[in-house]
């Protein structure tokens, strides 16, 4: 699965106004936004196993809030943010950086702390520091027998969920043993595949049972595309662990995959029947356009999309499936209308732009649609590709195959109601307000705040060459990179603009692609020979060695 497409969904209501990404791990159909981000541990002193340990307890903490009322951000979606915002997992970072992307990704509090290890005795200590405020608490330090590691993470999360002394931490999975609980966080942090599933299926030989280690298989086996070993690991959960929904949905999921169409459709259709969920009614028709053989008993693509996205009426991607299914079944006015609301949610969707410029170009709307397939272009390389070999089965030159599954049973992110229910004619004077709203909180240096404004005036504005602009200024000063990269080509492709050049070929010197840096720099320096700023970026450019592969 694509960056985009894991990484589209990146913590809930908060990350959507980012536009991060975040599969939910939570068991059932709705969960609670996470409010703490607890981050690994940084291990002290000589033991080696203070490094594992570092993120173990990490984790048992995070379990811990989770059961107590205080939902912290899973692991994946830790890893996933911070990806995202293009921070390393190697190294320790700075406390400014770590309250720069908790305040990206929305939570209330951050855990930071420290482990270490003096024969048998683990101690532990860890400070919550409250992001708005920046303020730290008092710190909070357990310390006991290296065997009671999970009660010593469980009074830690007792601790700074306010619960009474004494609290007992439950509904949540303890590890079968320490020997298993560590097998299954090396197996996690593990650098490479084969290290990955080598610890991880240590762990389950040892613990059959271990439901979170046999789901952390099949993660690594289905990114591996390994969707065999995947579908095992997802069937070895026990019937009985709270995480057997989510087992049979990834084992749906590698049905799929493995073109196991009426398995597939079963096991969704079982799932549905207990609990309707926007990502099994999407998987659902996700399975139904890939079989190629619909009856009346099993229903069409389309129907299935369009309850998933009536379940989750602000997932870009369920709006995508349903745009697409109606492009293939040749309902082209319908294709338009709701194409037209994913780039309306995520202007950078080059497949979107692609399919709304075939779906433009059957109704004759030539102009529209020639600027359609131009952006799709200028986000990626690969639709210039499908242009010059379109495939067999292609429809109006659109490859098959471009549905989007569902990895997760994600908590359906609402929309701003305002903005949905907003009229054409009152949509340029609400995005002037909120790009107006967004520059001032960029002034204060609200970057959260001003992204979210951006973000809604692009709503109502997708292609507004400013709003772009101001986003991809506020995205660099943030980090987010790559979302800048995305933004300030959109701005470009709008309006030819000096600022706009300038700062995505910076942009692409901090990404490492020093080429296409050139050629934005270059042409910052065509448009004011006379600019100091131009001169100097185009010679630091040339000064910058490629990246080596």
């Amino acid at each position: 699965m694509t960056w985009l497409g894991r990484i589209a969904c990146v913590l809930l209501s908060a990350m959507s106004a980012m536009c991060l990404p975040v599969p939910a791990t939570a068991q059932g159909a709705a969960t609670l936004t996470p409010s703490v981000l607890v981050m690994p541990l940084r291990p002290l002193g000589d033991d080696p196993r203070a490094l594992w340990l570092g993120e173990g307890v990490a984790l048992l903490v995070a379990d811990g809030l989770t059961s107590l009322g205080r939902p912290a951000v899973p692991r994946i979606d830790r890893v996933a943010a911070f990806d995202a915002l293009e921070l390393p997992a190697d190294r320790e970072l700075s406390r400014a950086t770590l309250l720069r992307a908790a305040i990206v990704m929305g939570v209330r509090d951050l855990v930071t702390g420290t482990v270490s290890l003096a024969g048998e005795t683990l101690t532990v200590s860890v400070r919550v520091v409250q992001v708005e405020a920046g303020r730290g608490n008092p710190e909070i330090r357990e310390q006991g027998p290296l065997g009671d590691v999970v009660a010593i993470a469980g009074r830690i999360a007792a601790t700074i969920a306010g619960a009474p002394p004494g609290t007992p931490v439950v509904g949540y999975d303890p590890p079968p043993s320490l020997e298993v609980f560590e097998a299954f966080v090396k197996g996690l942090v593990a650098e490479t595949p084969a290290t990955q599933l080598r610890f991880l299926e240590q762990a389950v030989k040892d613990a059959p049972g271990y439901a979170r280690a046999h789901l952390a298989i099949w993660e690594v086996c289905t990114d591996e595309e390994q969707h065999a070993r995947a579908l095992a690991a997802a069937q070895a959960v026990p019937a009985s662990s709270r995480f057997s929904r989510r087992a049979r949905f990834a084992a749906g999921l590698s049905l799929t995959n493995l073109k196991r169409w009426e398995e597939a459709f079963t096991a969704y259709k079982s799932l549905l029947d207990e609990s309707a969920t926007a990502a099994v009614y999407n998987n659902l028709g996700v399975i139904q356009a890939r079989r190629g053989s619909i009856t009346a008993q099993t229903g069409k693509p389309a129907w299935y999309f369009s309850r998933a996205s009536e379940a989750a009426s602000d997932s870009p991607d369920y709006f995508f499936n349903l745009g697409y299914a109606y492009w293939l079944d040749k309902d082209t006015p319908a294709a338009i209308y709701w194409l037209r609301e994913v780039v309306r949610r995520r202007p950078a969707d080059g497949e979107a732009h692609y399919v709304l410029a075939a779906a433009l170009l059957a109704t004759n709307n030539t102009a529209e649609a020639t600027r359609e397939r131009d952006l799709a272009r200028q986000l990626s390389s690969r639709f210039d590709e499908w242009d010059q070999r379109p495939s067999e089965d292609a429809v109006g030159g659109v490859p098959r195959g471009l549905e989007r599954a569902s990895e997760t049973e994600a908590t359906p992110v609402r929309a701003d109601s305002g903005l949905v229910s907003t009229t054409q004619q009152d949509h340029q004077q609400l995005a002037r307000f909120h790009f107006d709203r967004g520059l001032r909180l960029e002034e204060q240096l609200q970057d959260r705040e001003a992204i979210s404004e951006f973000r809604k005036s692009l709503y109502l504005a997708p292609y507004d060459a400013q709003t772009h602009l101001a986003l991809g200024r506020v995205l660099v000063r943030s980090g987010r990179l790559r979302d800048a990269i995305e933004s300030l080509k959109i701005s470009l492709w709008s309006a030819e603009s000096l600022d706009a050049r300038l700062l995505l070929a910076e942009a692409l010197l901090g990404t490492g692609e020093t080429a296409e840096a050139q050629v934005h720099a270059d042409r910052a320096l065509q448009l004011a020979p006379e600019s100091a700023v131009a001169r100097a970026l185009v010679e630091r450019v040339r000064a910058t060695p490629a990246r080596t592969p």
